[in-house]
């Protein structure tokens, strides 16, 4: 007999199929997340739960359904799933990471030059009428070329942002909790600073960690104090990690220049002063969203899915300890 599978919300239409050749699906397709009591009624009685940022997988919802045996994140950030709880219940994880790291690099160092530069000011500036002429001052914005970038996280994605800051001159510093080599330094022409010497020292600041209890608010008024009043912050990890209570005061008073944000603290609500302020770059979280990248996201999930229902190591599995 096949086994069930959920698929919580809608995915691209190759990953279904894929999935559908080998268990039954049972598949919600739409942009709307299943209500908690809808989503661990449709859970019981599955094997798997292919799930999205958006689903809290929490202990009462796999207790609700004892039969899952895998539960596959479409996303490299998996917070939104308690994995104790999982662990503990002798449920794998899994989630995507890789696919992502080049799009979303893309989006970051996009985020960095358009809120460098101030496009989103100036493009509400042209669309509102208000370009009348040239002026030797009009809309100035902080040079990347040359700057001192800081990343708060040196994993895949960093190290792709860091790259891309080679094309650009920029002198990059970086903070993580685990230094990479020296080799690695080396190779992508990177120095390893202290937090808080990176907040003095970085002209722009972007962050590329896991969102996790010592993350959260990694970046809150005293951090914001540190950095230089040209700064420009840019955050594509996740919302939490910035105190946006703070980051919108330090745009209202000067403490820094800008920021380029795809993620927030409350998603979908976004703090309301940081959506009247010029000096902020605001996207939907978007990072990943290229086509072939959200594609290849769905389909490494369902793959993750298919080898643990298989009772095989999933490529991308965060809890390997449940297979010991």
């Amino acid at each position: 007999m096949l086994q069930s599978v959920l698929i919580s919300k809608h995915i691209y239409g190759e990953a279904v199929a894929f999935l559908r050749e080998s268990v039954r699906v049972d598949y919600h397709d739409s942009d709307e997340g299943l209500p908690a009591r809808d989503l661990r009624q449709r859970l019981s009685g599955k094997a798997g739960l292919v799930c999205q940022l958006t689903d809290r997988v929490d202990a009462p919802l796999m207790d609700a359904a004892p039969g899952v045996k895998v539960i596959s994140n479409v996303a490299v950030g998996f917070d939104n799933i308690d994995i104790p709880a999982a662990t503990e219940r002798g449920i794998m994880c899994t989630n995507t990471p890789g696919v992502l790291t080049n799009t979303t690099a893309d989006l970051a160092f996009t985020l960095i030059l358009a809120a460098g530069r101030r496009l989103g000011e100036a493009e509400r500036y042209l669309r509102a009428g208000r370009y009348k002429q040239w002026r030797v001052d009009l809309l100035t914005g902080w040079d990347i070329w040359g700057a001192t970038l800081g990343v708060f996280g040196m994993g895949r994605i960093g190290q792709a942002v860091a790259r891309r800051a080679s094309g650009f001159n920029m002198r990059v510093l970086y903070y993580d909790p685990f230094r990479q080599s020296e080799r690695v330094e080396r190779e992508l022409g990177v120095e390893y600073v202290p937090k808080d010497e990176l907040l003095v020292q970085s002209d722009f600041v972007t962050l590329h960690c896991a969102l996790t209890p010592e993350t959260r608010h990694l970046i809150s008024t005293g951090e914001l104090q540190l950095m230089k009043p040209t700064a420009v912050l840019v955050n594509s990890s996740r919302g939490p990690v910035v105190d946006e209570a703070a980051l919108a005061d330090a745009l209202a008073t000067g403490t820094i220049a800008a920021a380029g944000l795809d993620v927030y603290e409350n998603e979908p609500h976004v703090h309301p002063q940081l959506l009247e302020l010029e000096n902020v770059v605001i996207v939907p979280h978007i990072a990943s969203a290229s086509i072939r990248t959200r594609t290849r996201m769905c389909m490494l999930a369902a793959e993750n899915m298919l080898a643990g229902l298989a009772g095989r190591r999933p490529p991308n599995i965060l809890n390997p300890e449940v297979l010991e």
